[in-house]
């Protein structure tokens, strides 16, 4: 593939870098959010070689380019000033929801990466302890085991630097705010506040006592906050002192008011959160894998199915462990692979049943865009199949509290390693 001439294709297909407000890409997606879709010719992108398809959902028009994206991004971002561009004066006419699946989409994806990575670390780790190639007290295994929390515990810093992006801040400064959460001196006031029965106060304002390592809510809230202040900050700072006193009113406001309002309430939404999957799953375990597990197709080819990621992040941040989300998109990816596996091995026709073979394993693998657009939308069966077999898994999952305990694709090959049961049969 030429990632060079289907990037310039692409960008004049799209309306061109001036009509992208941002871009981002996922493991398989150009997630681009256009000033105006009507100037992009959809059509033809769609009939372009080497695009498997194109969606418009959730404030994003999503190129569907397979596991050669992050070349092709990486192409329209070398060509292009996308990086620095600063829309913010844009007028932005999308529905409320819209804007919330962007946003959420556009501070997750990014991450997704590390935190994958940081999953995967854990899966080999339970593999070579399974294996007994080495033991939890040797140094092998502690290393490999900082090596893969860094990616949990830092995540507010990774979410900063993300969420500056998207709420148009200074990127550095945010992850200042994620570094207050985290800093050792502050774990350390908490854990000695805790253990003395005693509190923490700034200018005669009390902190609450929550933690904040491996938090999500809280750090997106005060980049949230910081995208107001920091307006704010430069308006009020004169000219000639602007370069220092702009910072230094962001850093005070928005700290102060992250360790006293903001992360405290993202602290609370969180348990909340937890609290609320708890019951649900204390009554009907089966319900949300069974659903996640036959609707994930159709998630996936509108492209919203990273709005609901960030609950299972941070189902395992709160909770330690997911019934919901991993589950169920597991159980699904599992049946897209198996049903273009299982084309492949009914078709006559040699093309297709290469593509339907090979798309079927990339499916089993965590990717699903071939499987789904290239085979079984194709033959209607294939997704009939796979969404019947998602939640005939996600309806299993459940009933036997399958559950996953680190971040990482929903594969096959991770099942007996970031996943086990949570309750004896």
């Amino acid at each position: 593939m030429n990632y060079k001439s289907l990037a310039e294709e692409i960008l004049r297909l799209v309306g061109g870098e001036s009509n992208i407000a941002s871009l981002v890409h996922c493991a398989t997606r150009l997630r681009f959010t256009l000033k105006d879709e009507k100037k992009a010719n959809t059509a033809k992108l769609k009939q372009t070689r080497g695009i498997m398809g194109v969606v418009s959902s959730g404030g994003q028009y999503q190129v569907i380019i397979g596991s050669d994206v992050s070349h092709v991004f990486k192409e329209i971002m070398g060509m292009t000033k996308l990086e620095n561009s600063n829309d913010g004066e844009e007028k932005d006419n999308r529905k409320i929801a819209d804007k919330v699946i962007d946003t959420i989409s556009g501070i997750f994806t990014p991450v997704l990466p590390a935190i994958t990575a940081a999953g995967m670390l854990k899966a080999v780790l339970a593999i070579l302890i399974t294996t007994k190639l080495i033991t939890n007290d040797s140094q092998t295994y502690q290393v490999l085991n900082f090596m893969a929390d860094a990616g949990f515990y830092f995540l507010p810093i990774l979410l900063a630097n993300s969420a500056a992006k998207k709420f148009k801040v200074n990127s550095y400064m945010a992850m200042m705010i994620g570094g207050m959460l985290l800093h050792p001196t502050f774990t350390g006031m908490i854990t000695a506040a805790k253990e003395a029965g005693t509190g923490i106060a700034v200018f005669g304002m009390n902190i609450p006592l929550a933690s904040y390592g491996s938090s999500v809510i809280p750090i997106i809230l005060s980049v949230w906050l910081m995208s107001y202040v920091e307006p704010f900050a430069d308006k009020v700072s004169p000219k000639a002192v602007k370069f220092f006193l702009k910072p230094l009113i962001t850093a005070m406001v928005v700290g102060i008011a992250t360790l006293v309002v903001v992360g405290p309430l993202g602290y609370i939404i969180s348990d909340k959160v937890a609290v609320a999957i708890g019951a649900i799953e204390a009554r009907a375990s089966w319900l949300v894998p069974t659903i996640i597990g036959a609707l994930s197709p159709l998630l996936v080819m509108t492209g919203t199915h990273y709005g609901i990621i960030p609950i299972g992040i941070n189902n395992i941040m709160t909770l330690g462990y997911d019934t919901f989300v991993g589950p169920g998109m597991m159980v699904s990816n599992v049946a897209q692979g198996g049903a273009a596996i299982a084309i492949s091995l009914k078709t006559k026709d040699s093309e297709f049943k290469q593509l339907a073979s090979t798309a079927g394993i990339t499916g089993l693998c965590g990717i699903t865009e071939p499987a789904l657009y290239g085979v079984n939308l194709k033959t209607k069966i294939g997704l009939y199949a796979s969404i019947i077999g998602g939640g005939i898994g996600g309806l299993f999952f459940g009933i036997f509290g399958v559950a996953r305990y680190a971040t990482g694709f929903s594969r096959t090959i991770n099942i007996t390693s970031l996943y086990r049961w949570r309750f004896n049969v």
